[in-house]
């Protein structure tokens, strides 16, 4: 009896092994795709980072070197690998490219992966839901929007309004959608989904515009004030808090290794939006593990 059953047992092994390696190639098949979207939207983003500094669209004309303003051709413009095929120069001008353009990519391509890990892990199981598809493209809108502020305000301290306005329309697409979906699971429109997120934004940027009012424009920007409202509206009660709180946090550390360094006086201006983006990618991914952190230590 068990050699009769051992070819039966031998043929469900091959199956179950050839089912598994699809789902593996299936896997890798939709985080590599993830992946490479993410890329092309960072290069994009470069693009609009500086258009939006030098005051162009970034919808019309062709890319351009930024220091020699001779067009690009295709093949100077795949993200990550034209920049080390060039070894970080301009193909023309022999100028160095800066290193914003394959961080931003990678970046971006990065927490597209981590957003579809963190909010919609059965897209890799090959099940499709049409809430978690529509979420994790409003997610993403949120990330670019959040790697842009980082990037602009980082490098020329300005805060664009146009991400901001990109941002606030992911988190509102993001929030309708949940609203959406309470309604039709549980039969009832959960108010709180919007409420608790518009409190949120008024705390975050009623706590910024005192600050800006107080110190007249001295300890903060108007820019981080708009911020804030993107922050809240995103996040919601309590993450916002934590948001705010490792923001300050990682800008003082920031700050004082800087001074310490010799590298800025104490009257120096630092961007804060890159430690308020910091702090909100902290609180979006990782909330539940900081608070499990925190009260693991016994404070």
């Amino acid at each position: 009896m068990q050699n009769l059953l051992s070819p039966v047992r031998g043929y469900f092994i091959k199956k179950l092994l050839l089912i598994k390696t699809m789902v593996d190639i299936l896997f890798w098949f939709i985080l590599v795709s993830i992946f490479i979207f993410g890329l092309i939207v960072g290069s994009f983003l470069n693009c609009l980072v500086w258009r939006s500094y030098a005051g162009e669209s970034a919808m019309h004309g062709r890319s351009y070197c930024p220091k020699c303003r001779n067009q690009l051709a295709w093949f100077d413009l795949v993200p990550v690998f034209s920049f080390l095929a060039l070894a970080g120069r301009c193909r023309y001008c022999k100028k160095p490219i800066s290193w914003q353009y394959p961080a931003v990519e990678l970046a971006c391509g990065l927490l597209f992966c981590a957003a579809a890990f963190a909010f919609a892990p059965m897209v890799f199981a090959g099940y499709f839901s049409i809430f978690p598809i529509l979420e994790l493209l409003a997610y993403r809108l949120v990330l670019a929007a959040l790697i842009a502020i980082f990037a602009a305000d980082l490098r020329w301290y300005i805060i664009p309004d146009g991400a901001l306005i990109a941002g606030l329309a992911g988190a509102s697409v993001l929030r309708g959608l949940q609203l959406w979906e309470s309604g039709l699971v549980f039969h009832q429109f959960d108010a709180g989904i919007i409420i608790g997120p518009l409190l949120a934004a008024i705390f975050a940027a009623g706590f910024f515009l005192a600050i800006f009012l107080l110190s007249r424009g001295k300890w903060m920007g108007f820019g981080d004030v708009k911020f804030a409202v993107l922050m809240g509206f995103l996040l919601g009660i309590p993450e916002v808090l934590v948001a705010l709180f490792l923001a300050n946090f990682f800008g003082a550390i920031m700050g004082l290794g800087l001074i310490a360094a010799g590298k800025k006086k104490m009257s120096s201006l630092i961007p804060f939006g890159p430690f308020l983006v910091a702090g909100t990618l902290a609180a979006l991914f990782f909330f539940r593990r900081i608070i499990d952190w925190y009260f693991s230590i016994g404070v």
